[in-house]
């Protein structure tokens, strides 16, 4: 698990210094201090022997994304022409702003980002007029498609924390009237979308295959994420066994997003 260390040093060199020994993220902070997240590999003695050191404090790290992130703070981050920021940051017209809960989805895990250029891609070849979304968590992926033009989006989770927050992201956005948030999964509701999204666990994914493909629209897309590539193929094999053929596959740091399309 990281940790983070809070050190006052006057030293140039502290910033790559911290980097040298692998630190997940560092800054300098307004009060002169230097930040980082490091991990447990590193002990408290080997950062004072590098940076000769000893005014420093230890206490836990703060996951994001459901501790599968590792920041100081939350941060703005670019996907294409999407750009998602923190709801306390300078926020220029178009940005998606989000508040710092705990529900998954800051656009800063690999698995979201994937999701979000499938999305934009998607978008800019044929808008579709409907988009559910499974596993919504913080909304990201749902209130984007909304920002992009979706007329109006479904998005679905079964935590009513993370559908609070959604819920909270699509009013800060202004778009709330457009977006419905529904407790449960694919098996709970009724209806078929042209898009769908699912950023989950890939065991999740195997396991919801037969109720996740008929929310699917005549010839629609259905975009998987959250699918490490040692399991790219189970979880394409048990969406073809409900009649879907993949279209394309993407990859980002370990992770893959499977692109689907309905034979009906």
């Amino acid at each position: 698990m990281p940790y983070r260390i809070d050190i006052r040093t006057s030293s140039q060199d502290a910033f790559d210094r911290l980097v040298e020994l692998g630190a997940l993220d560092v800054e300098v902070l307004p009060d002169g201090m230097v930040a980082a997240l490091l991990p447990d590999g590193v002990t408290p003695e080997q950062v004072r022997g590098a940076l000769r050191v000893d005014d420093f404090s230890i206490s836990p790290a703060v996951g994001r994304d459901e501790d599968s992130v590792w920041i100081l703070s939350p941060r703005a981050v670019r996907i294409g022409r999407l750009r998602i920021v923190p709801a306390a940051s300078e926020a220029h017209p178009n940005d998606l702003r989000l508040i710092d809960g705990a529900a998954f989805g800051t656009a800063l895990h690999a698995t979201t980002a994937l999701c979000l250029e499938v999305l934009q891609e998607a978008v800019d070849s044929a808008l579709p007029d409907a988009v559910l979304d499974v596993g919504t968590g913080s909304g990201v992926l749902a209130l984007a498609a909304l920002m992009l033009g979706v007329p109006r989006v479904t998005g679905i989770d079964i935590d009513q924390e993370a559908l609070r927050i959604a819920a909270e992201n699509a009013r800060l956005n202004r778009v709330e009237e457009r977006l419905q948030l529904t407790r449960g999964g694919p098996a709970e509701i009724t209806g078929a979308w042209p898009l769908v999204l699912a950023n989950v666990l890939a065991a999740e994914l195997i396991e919801m295959a037969p109720a996740l493909a008929p929310r699917v629209g005549h010839h629609g897309r259905l975009v998987l994420s959250g699918i490490p590539m040692s399991v790219e193929q189970d979880v394409e094999r048990a969406y073809r066994r409900v009649g879907m053929r993949r279209v394309r596959v993407l990859s980002r740091a370990g992770w893959i997003a499977l692109v689907m399309q309905a034979s009906w």
